[in-house]
């Protein structure tokens, strides 16, 4: 593989673009056989996909399992679903019916669909000539600006709350917590509720509440997220009674106020078509985890999944895994905090294990404000995953414009990262530069943006 930008703490970096387009191009050069992959989720809803393979049986059966297998996790993270639809190939059908199998390799996948979707997880064959076609739905969200209205950001490391009066933000507050770590759903509860009474109390009344949240939203109920990972795991009781609706629960002891509860990649991407008032925006907020988002052509949200955290970002075998999926190289341990804490060690910064990982990407910050050399480096070795990640997602997704958000892009890091993304995407994909453009909001907007957006969610008329 030739890549035109080496990242420069990470040699074994394979980014997936890259390995996309060389793969479609031995497939053309030798001749293949087209393979269609359909995801079904909720209400019989449908998305698919289709992509040029080898022929089976001709020496490259391996290489198109591997191919495919990163394909399918990526169109499940992005598109979500319960059930997978394998056009074509049977022998391809079935290496990804064993993947996905209970004590697979992909059993985290399986059982985590199967509890977002309430569905049983399953993985069929059909020929190629019988491939699903798409049924997608896609609804209006946002942009409501009239009457008081809180918003409010649920982040891993820090809570935002703005209380927005007439869409101007009159008061914004980041407080430090630590939802990750407790399985007591009270600390969630009350920390929530010390946010909407401190908002509350800076405007005359409450017309609406707007919620930012990590994790998948269905109706205003959380499904998972992981704030809530500890509760779940440790007291699964508690997360269905108290976590499941802790936003609208809240909401109704505040006086019934109306509520609107979105994923934050969403509202990452709702914030960004509202500050360029355009569409076709592509939200992704680094912050404890890679948020992502996205607002179509028509400036409606599509019901994708968008959990580009588990979307593969590397292709090499001896990346770093994620602790929670078990899956090599995908975006979590790229455009999140952990990415900045797993190359410190390469940079030659050494952190307190003690630390927490706020902590840690706080004093890697530092440095960076102090013109730390060893710290530019990286944050341009993460501004050259993203610049090739935007390639990646831009097979999925129709983009004009990349919103960079969460405290990963704060400060002058986070122009590092702007300015090595926009390179690498102009040097390696000219083509798709000419389309897209990676912004960078201010501070201000970077910092409590996603709350302010938030707020505009509930429709008070």
């Amino acid at each position: 593989m030739f890549l035109k930008f080496n990242a420069p703490l990470d040699p074994g970096f394979k980014p997936m673009a890259v390995v996309y387009r060389d793969f479609e191009a031995a497939v053309a050069a030798e001749g293949g056989q087209p393979l269609t992959i359909g995801l079904e989720r909720n209400d019989g809803l449908v998305s698919t996909y289709t992509v040029s393979v080898f022929k089976d049986g001709i020496g490259h059966d391996e290489e198109n399992h591997e191919f495919v297998e990163r394909l399918v996790k990526t169109l499940l993270w992005t598109r979500g679903g319960y059930k997978i639809i394998v056009a074509g190939s049977k022998l391809i059908a079935d290496k990804i019916k064993a993947d996905y199998s209970v004590g697979g390799y992909r059993d985290f996948d399986r059982d985590f669909m199967s509890g977002v979707y309430e569905a049983d997880f399953e993985v069929v064959h059909v020929p190629f000539e019988q491939a699903p076609t798409d049924k997608e739905s896609a609804a209006p969200v946002g942009r409501h600006l009239d009457g008081y209205r809180i918003g409010f950001d649920a982040g891993g490391s820090d809570r935002k709350v703005s209380a927005v009066v007439e869409g101007e933000a009159v008061y914004s507050e980041e407080v430090v917590w630590f939802p990750k770590l407790q399985n007591d759903p009270q600390y969630h509860y009350d920390g929530i509720m010390d946010a909407m009474k401190t908002a509350a109390s800076k405007m005359p009344r409450v017309d609406g509440i707007g919620v930012s949240t990590a994790g998948v939203v269905i109706g205003n109920r959380i499904m998972t997220s992981s704030l809530f990972l500890k509760v779940k795991n440790e007291n699964p009781e508690a997360f269905n009674k108290v976590v499941k609706s802790i936003y609208t629960d809240i909401a109704k002891e505040l006086g019934n106020v109306p509520i609107e509860v979105a994923n934050d990649g969403d509202i990452t991407a709702l914030a960004g078509a509202m500050d360029l008032d355009d569409n076709n925006v592509l939200g992704v907020a680094m912050g404890t985890s890679e948020a992502g988002g996205y607002v179509d052509g028509n400036g409606n949200i599509t019901g994708w999944l968008n959990e580009l955290a588990f979307v593969p970002a590397d292709y090499n075998k001896d990346a770093m895994v994620d602790e929670w999926s078990g899956d090599y190289g995908c975006g979590v341990k790229y455009f999140s905090q952990d990415s900045v804490i797993k190359l410190a060690p390469a940079a030659g910064i050494e952190l307190d294990e003690k630390a927490s990982p706020a902590e840690k990407l706080k004093v890697v910050q530092k440095l960076m404000a102090e013109g730390d050399e060893r710290a530019a480096k990286i944050y341009e070795t993460i501004g050259v995953y993203f610049g090739y990640a935007v390639a990646y997602y831009a097979l999925f997704y129709d983009i004009k414009h990349v919103l960079l958000m969460g405290r990963v892009s704060s400060g002058e890091g986070g122009s590092i990262l702007h300015k090595t993304a926009q390179k690498v995407l102009a040097g390696e994909f000219p083509e798709l530069a000419e389309k897209i453009t990676i912004h960078l909001p201010d501070e201000s907007s970077r910092r409590v943006g996603q709350s302010i957006a938030a707020a505009s969610l509930p429709n008070i008329k």
